[in-house]
């Protein structure tokens, strides 16, 4: 199991290695295991993957569980929202990706925009680590913070997820709230990689 700060570290690994490689995240490239417990937890909170209304939310520039999950979901017909800073938004490449398939986005910088347009509202952290100029990070580190008052017309389905830990992007009072999944994504990622380590070892 493998987690590396450069993008195709994992990869390399694989061809050159003589057991399985988990890839735990590679740098700002992709974060598979997340991506498989982020749809696990979609599937069981909305009952269906097809036809998702996504909206993702925050560094959407270096966050890797974006990039993977929206590939995953390209499969399914999704439509998604790009909510970002001008600073932090979805690489060109993704954007690209989605228009060779013909799937819909829209880019906002502003959250409450969409919020009552969304099935899966997808919140990430601002990654310090990610920035090399400390006086670029200190400009966007705190520009979303998701609270209960703005939760009031929301679509009854609708379902809050974050790869965890939060920052100041999520308020404790959001915790308590029906939308809230977040910790229970969490715990999927337990039965979820577990279920990987075992395929892997033959067993089914």
């Amino acid at each position: 199991v493998m987690r590396h700060p450069l993008e195709g570290s994992a990869r390399y690994a694989s061809d050159i290695a003589s057991v399985p490689v988990i890839n735990a995240g590679d740098g700002a490239n992709q974060h598979p295991t997340q991506t498989l417990l982020d749809l696990y937890t979609i599937k069981e909170t909305q009952g269906r993957l097809d036809n998702i209304d996504i909206n993702m939310v925050g560094d959407l520039k270096y966050g890797r569980t974006v990039h993977s999950l929206l590939q995953a979901l390209s499969h399914f017909s999704p439509s998604f929202t790009f909510t970002a800073p001008p600073e932090l938004e979805m690489p060109q490449e993704y954007k690209e990706f989605l228009g060779e398939k013909g799937l819909p986005y829209r880019e906002t910088s502003d959250l409450e925009e969409y919020l009552n347009d969304t099935d899966i509202l997808y919140m990430t952290r601002i990654q310090q680590e990610r920035f090399t100029d400390p006086v670029e990070y200190e400009k966007v580190k705190n520009v979303y913070s998701l609270d209960k008052s703005m939760l009031g017309s929301v679509r009854d389905n609708m379902r809050i997820l974050h790869p965890l830990p939060r920052l100041q992007e999520i308020a404790q009072d959001v915790d308590d709230t029906p939308y809230a999944s977040y910790f229970k994504q969490a715990e999927n990622g337990m039965y979820v990689r577990m279920a990987i380590i075992s395929y892997l070892l033959g067993k089914r």
